[in-house]
């Protein structure tokens, strides 16, 4: 797994041996990037269930002006750390080593606002809707929330301020994205 654009380009992501982690695959993290363009440029992201951290690092390597990671495993947490220095984007990161929960409830306390969310759940083990409905109250109006999930689960069209207005496949995962614009119509993608 590698950094794929930006100043961190071809740096190598270490992640957790073993089935704990599924990172985002290197196609399906270009694919998204690729559509997010120029809106990742100066945007704040948060990167829940981070893992290795690979969305948030890729974005904030792309120009992002800084990201914040949620992510409850310390052995995540560890790794996570060292690809924030591996990658020299370490200063305009924040990590929160805690449930994805007590992310929501610390960064809703201290009035956080992302232009781009990304959610990685472990697939089957959370219920997306509920997630959903407090990743809204995080996102600023006309902010991007993408979630990733199993192709075979269908997410909601709207979560409180959320409209659905993509669905990306790629393989056996789906990307849905969100906006919290009105007026926007559904567009199913296929990827792969």
């Amino acid at each position: 797994m590698r950094v794929i654009a930006g100043t961190a380009r071809g740096r190598g992501l270490r992640t957790l041996p073993g089935l704990e982690v599924r990172p985002t695959l290197d196609r399906v993290r270009q694919s998204v990037f690729s559509s997010l363009g120029e809106a990742v440029r100066g945007a704040a992201c948060l990167d829940l269930f981070a893992g290795s951290g690979a969305v948030g690092i890729e974005a904030l390597s792309r120009g992002a002006a800084r990201a914040v990671f949620v992510e409850r495993s310390a052995g995540c947490v560890r790794r996570l750390r060292e690809n924030l220095q591996r990658c020299g984007v370490g200063e305009r990161a924040e990590v929160l080593h805690c449930d994805w929960q007590a992310g929501i409830e610390r960064l809703r306390r201290a009035h956080e606002g992302f232009d781009l969310v990304y959610a990685d759940p472990p697939y089957g083990r959370f219920d997306e809707a509920a997630i959903l409905a407090e990743l809204h109250l995080l996102l600023i109006p006309g902010g991007r929330l993408l979630f990733e999930h199993p192709r075979r689960r269908a997410l909601p069209e709207q979560v409180g301020s959320l409209r659905l207005t993509r669905v990306a496949h790629y393989g056996q995962t789906s990307i849905t994205w969100y906006t919290r614009e009105n007026g926007r119509t559904l567009t199913h993608c296929e990827g792969g």
